[in-house]
């Protein structure tokens, strides 16, 4: 537990505005090897990749049993910090939610994601998740772990571009309150507009999360518009995936 006490606070410190951490997403033991050999500082899985690496949709539709025993699989396979996908937590309530972090928690996770969207874009009420997000803070320091909790929002990732602009707003206002739950980090997926995320970034107390895809600013330009964290999210699992099949294809003519 002294180890994983210290890659938590290891895990939290690399989050720096301006000198973001980046994340290029693992699935398994395998993946997380590969990539902790690159010189990554830190692991973290995305429940999409985890979920099709398993033949599952991503969703919850995993068992979250076998979520946590591949999280174990990843933690043994390196001794960087490992930070984990929970979706929204995998229950309704704080106290399930909290129940279902101390499990990833207890199999070596030093964080996860939380995010607000369920039941296929659709977005819990912001005070129903900043108490979830309480539940899961409470069940964390219980276990003597500071656990780094990204407070994930989809209100971007549900909407189309055009009106991300009337959101900003909204994001913010999530963001605090997500921060008075205990939150230390404020994810916001679907946002690639440079202008308006350097107003999250400005208006969040919370380091900010950007996922990296062909629409965002290059991870230099994210740097210079005060990002604290750049994750990847399902493209690297994707990636992989076109090699192996053009690869498989290459070798079946």
């Amino acid at each position: 537990m002294a180890d994983q006490i210290t890659k938590a606070a290891t895990f939290k410190a690399l989050h720096v505005r301006g000198q973001p951490v980046i994340l290029f997403n693992v699935w398994d033991a395998g993946s997380a090897k590969a990539v902790a050999a690159s010189g990554a500082k830190a692991l973290a899985t995305g429940s999409w990749s985890v979920a099709a690496a398993h033949g599952f949709d991503d969703g919850e539709h995993m068992p979250f049993d076998l979520a946590i025993a591949n999280l174990e699989r990843i933690v043994a396979a390196s001794d960087l910090p490992v930070t984990i996908d929970l979706e929204s937590g995998y229950g309704d309530g704080p106290d399930e939610v909290g129940a279902n972090v101390a499990r990833a928690v207890r199999a070596g996770a030093i964080g996860c994601n939380l995010e607000d969207g369920f039941r296929e874009s659709t977005l819990r009420d912001a005070a129903d998740q900043a108490a979830r997000l309480k539940g899961a803070r409470a069940a964390a320091d219980r276990l003597g772990v500071r656990a780094f909790l990204n407070a994930r929002t989809d209100v971007f990732l549900i909407a189309s571009g055009d009106q991300h602009e009337g959101l900003v707003a909204t994001a913010l206002d999530r963001a605090r309150a997500y921060a008075d739950a205990g939150a230390d980090g404020f994810f916001v997926p679907g946002l690639a507009d440079e202008r308006l995320i350097a107003r999250i970034v400005e208006g969040s107390t919370l380091p900010v999360n950007i996922m990296a895809s062909g629409r965002t600013p290059a991870a230099a330009r994210l740097a210079e518009l005060g990002v604290a964290r750049i994750s990847h999210g399902p493209g690297p699992y994707r990636m992989a995936m076109k090699a192996l099949e053009e690869a498989a294809r290459a070798a079946l003519i």
